[in-house]
């Protein structure tokens, strides 16, 4: 095997470097602006008292998502999807699993009857746009939460866990962690991993995009993840205070 050479000169289990800033928007009950490297996203909490019509009576909250790439994200732009009148499949696909993974880390019923909206905008991409909106999802959740506390509209802090993401992947045969958009396009494997604070596995999705990955490679890709994730939950503590 050859020696690695990442295109961003980093070592195997180097995260790119990350960024999360809280408070980057007036209105918005919580927001993040979250940066793994060149990928930017834009993450706002929005707070309603009301909830889903399936769930009205129930006494529990929801926690969705929306995501949405800017057109000159990429390289070239691409169209806005309300111009094209409905979202894409790897839209709707990428927001429900942040919905999904932040509901996973939170106590619905202390929520109470109130709804909180994640938007996950990427403004530039790079590789990870999914995990970056998790991770910066959970930070701009965490700072409406902590508002609504401060506000007397919720009695007790619905979280449990932090949640977290970061992308795995081989790359010149070799695991590698962080993948960026260089990496991913000529790698041999990719693979997202979003995990709670307590170690715990929300979600896993895994591809052998040139080849099949052994049970070495794959154990490798994980204990990178988990070593990713552990230092992003330590910088998501940092940014909520």
């Amino acid at each position: 095997m050859t020696a690695l050479t990442r295109p961003s000169g980093r070592s195997a289990d180097q995260l790119r470097e990350i960024s999360l800033e809280t408070g980057v928007t007036r209105y918005a009950e919580g927001s993040c602006l979250v940066k793994f490297g060149h990928t930017h996203v834009l993450c706002t909490a929005s707070w309603t008292d009301k909830v889903p019509g399936w769930m009205r009576g129930t006494g529990s909250g929801w926690v969705t998502a929306e995501y949405g790439m800017l057109p000159r994200a990429t390289h070239t732009r691409g169209r806005r999807e309300a111009a094209a009148g409905k979202q894409s499949g790897r839209t709707q696909e990428i927001q429900r699993l942040i919905g999904r993974s932040l509901r996973s880390v939170i106590d619905l019923k202390a929520l109470g009857e109130n709804q909180v909206t994640i938007d996950c905008d990427v403004l530039q991409a790079d590789g990870g746009t999914r995990t970056a909106s998790i991770t910066g999802g959970f930070v701009a959740l965490a700072m409406a939460l902590k508002y609504l506390k401060a506000e007397g509209v919720l009695d007790t802090n619905p979280i449990q866990k932090q949640a977290a993401a970061v992308s795995v992947g081989l790359f010149q045969d070799h695991p590698v962690l962080d993948v960026d958009y260089p990496e991913d396009s000529k790698g041999e494997a990719d693979m997202n991993v979003v995990m709670s604070s307590d170690g715990g596995f929300i979600e896993i999705q895994g591809t052998g995009e040139e080849r099949p990955m052994t049970r070495t490679e794959l154990d490798e890709m994980m204990r990178l993840a988990e070593k990713g994730c552990m230092d992003l939950f330590e910088m998501q503590r940092k940014a909520i205070g």
